[in-house]
């Protein structure tokens, strides 16, 4: 088992613009910020303008510690925005801007030889909003190593998506990441019929050929569906700073047990403690807290070499 695995968040990168500030945001630097911090190879596979704000998120990554050499500049179309507006009980809500540089991602050699030695990449949906992006994602997860676990994470944002996308994708992955929303409007676009909701992550897992549906469920923790069964954990108690990012980061720490053959319950601590930890902090990407990033990384049943 290596040392260190090369993750891949692919996907939109942008910057979101809340009332009194500005911050890097997209689930793709979310995860691979997070992935870095538990000792793996993060990578962050996107696109931006050749702008301020390009420029502003390429020194953000590198201030992150995450590389910039799979970060594509685009010399005709914006660095992505979005305007985020967070409530009192912590959840945003986000105006996505269109027409901008993630929507033009290209298939590159240098894309191609990232695919190839990558562990696991996560990718989401709202990056596939441009048909011209989604045909780089699909190209992107058919050069991945067989071994490879590919993490689909849903993001129902805006009008951003569609049953085409969610099929394709659900059946192109290992992984569904979604929140208890999220659950009911993908399986009912993908033609689940039953009112009950408890069930329709496990008809997903059959119906799509998974290995794993995770459904996150706030402050109320998470639900592993796996073929073997279902593994649920309550969460933790968070004093709520806001919530962005907190998904992402629950999704870090699962793929890294994952990778590392834990256990259900193993998995769902870790992403759980990660995910409420982000949630307890302002900004996707708080500074590391060394000790409890040895809580997180404990979980593991087969510690790093």
């Amino acid at each position: 088992m290596p040392a260190k695995y090369t993750i891949v968040g692919l996907g939109e990168l942008l910057w979101d613009v809340f009332l009194n500030r500005k911050e890097l945001g997209g689930a793709p630097a979310n995860f691979a910020y997070m992935t870095s911090l538990l000792g793996d190879e993060g990578v962050v596979a996107s696109r931006v303008g050749r702008d301020r704000l390009g420029n502003a998120a390429a020194r953000r990554l590198a201030k992150l510690g995450l590389s910039q050499e799979w970060l594509q500049l685009d010399r005709n179309s914006p660095t992505g925005t979005v305007k985020v507006e967070v409530f009192e009980d912590g959840q945003p809500k986000f105006q996505i801007a269109e027409n901008v540089a993630w929507d033009n991602f290209e298939w590159t050699s240098q894309w191609q030889a990232l695919a190839g030695r990558a562990a696991a990449v996560c990718f989401g949906s709202l990056a596939q909003r441009s048909e011209r992006s989604r045909r780089t994602i699909r190209l992107f997860l058919q050069n991945l190593p067989p071994n490879a676990v590919k993490v689909f994470d849903v993001n129902l944002r805006q009008s951003f998506f569609s049953a085409d996308i969610f099929r394709e994708s659900a059946k192109s992955a290992d992984i569904m990441k979604v929140n208890e929303d999220e659950l009911v409007r993908v399986s009912e676009l993908l033609g689940y019929e039953s009112n009950a909701k408890e069930t329709a992550g496990q008809w997903l897992l059959h119906t799509c050929g998974l290995k794993l549906v995770c459904v996150t469920e706030g402050p109320s923790g998470s639900s592993l569906v796996a073929t073997d069964g279902v593994h649920r954990h309550p969460g933790f108690p968070t004093e709520v700073a806001d919530t962005v990012g907190a998904g992402d980061a629950f999704t870090a720490a699962l793929i890294h047990h994952y990778l590392r053959g834990a256990t259900l319950d193993e998995m769902n601590e870790a992403a759980n403690r990660m995910g409420s930890w982000v949630a307890s902090q302002v900004g996707a990407t708080p500074k590391p807290d060394v000790k409890f990033l040895k809580s997180v990384l404990h979980s593991s049943v087969k510690p790093l070499d």
